[in-house]
Order: C-alpha cells, then sequence, then structure tokens
C-alpha cells in the first residue's frame, strides 16, 4: 500500500492542494511515530502509523474549505466520515476509521445530536492505540492560518479545545499522560 499514490488518485500531484495535504500528512506521521516510539508497551503498529497517518485526511477535497482550495460541497467537519467512505471502497477498513475518528479529537453520537451536525448518527472516537496516536499527533499541526508551518504548543491545543467543551481538553490531558508527553 502507498499512501501517496492513493492521494494522487484524488489530487493532482504538484497542485498546491496535493502539497499541502503530503505536508501535513508528513507532519503528522513524524509527530505519530514521535509518540509511538516514546510507548512501546502499547505496542503500536508503527506500518500502520505510517500509512494512515499519511491518509486521515483525504477527504477534505469533497468539503467547502476555499482558504485550503477545496470546492466541495460539504462543510469541513465531514472531512473524516467522507474520507472514511473513499478508503472503505478502496478495502482500507482500518485506515477508514482513523479518517473519520480523528475530527475534533474525536465526536460522541450526543454531540453530533446536540449540535446537528451533518454527521451520520455514530460514535466518532478513537478507539485503537493507533488512532489515539494519531489524532493526538494531529492536533499539533494545522494545514492553514497562522499556525501552519510550526508546532503548536500544548497551551494552543488547550484553548482550541476549550471552546468545544471541558471533556475535549480532559480527553486531551489524559493522552498526554497516556502517551508520556515531555
Amino acid at each position: 500500500m502507498n499512501p501517496p499514490e492513493i492521494i494522487a488518485e484524488f489530487y493532482e500531484p504538484g497542485s498546491k492542494l496535493y502539497q499541502t495535504l503530503v505536508w501535513h500528512g508528513e507532519q503528522v506521521v513524524n509527530k505519530a511515530i514521535d509518540v509511538a516510539k516514546r510507548v512501546p508497551q502499547l505496542k503500536p503498529n508503527l506500518d500502520f502509523i505510517i500509512e494512515a497517518a499519511m491518509l486521515h485526511d483525504i477527504g477534505i477535497f469533497e468539503t467547502n474549505t476555499p482558504e485550503l482550495g477545496c470546492f466541495g460541497v460539504h462543510p469541513y467537519v465531514c472531512h473524516g466520515y467522507l474520507g472514511r467512505k473513499i478508503l472503505e471502497k478502496k478495502g482500507l477498513l482500518q485506515h477508514a476509521l482513523v479518517c473519520e475518528r480523528h475530527v475534533g479529537i474525536g465526536i460522541t453520537i450526543e454531540e453530533i445530536r446536540l449540535h446537528n451536525l451533518p454527521l451520520p448518527q455514530r460514535d466518532m472516537i478513537p478507539i485503537s492505540i493507533e488512532e489515539q496516536i494519531i489524532c493526538y499527533a494531529d492536533k499539533f499541526f494545522s494545514k492553514n492560518g497562522e499556525t501552519k508551518g510550526r508546532e503548536k504548543t500544548v497551551g494552543d491545543i488547550l484553548n482550541s479545545l476549550q471552546k468545544y467543551g471541558s471533556e475535549k481538553v480532559i480527553r486531551f490531558q489524559k493522552w498526554m499522560q497516556l502517551f508520556e508527553h515531555p
């Protein structure tokens, strides 16, 4: 399985959007591998982490996010489940779950209903250790805005999560402990 080849099926190689997606994926891969190596006792699958971290945002092209160069019809919050559909069609079922479950540090069915989110009615919470590592690593990087190109601080991440509720902050803090954040 070759993630850049899969990405190239949906994104024009060399385009700004392709470069942004691959660049972001590589940042998340590097962070996720660093995290996984700190916790060998959890037995994370490094090969899977590399593949899934590269593909976790594959669904963004179907969203209406012009600042990224995406001119689809769906809100950005949908990119995870849209990516899941793409990867399921390719037979990559575990990778597909990473796509769906990484958005917003995970979204519960209760949150979907409470906020009337345009998402399937199901829990989308990272479960496997690899899903959790990738979701955690993804929070350190942005694809746009003033943080593009640099790793966010823990303070930046916790501040951004706070607007979605204290349970998001608590989940991230638990991951910091689990993943032995330096």
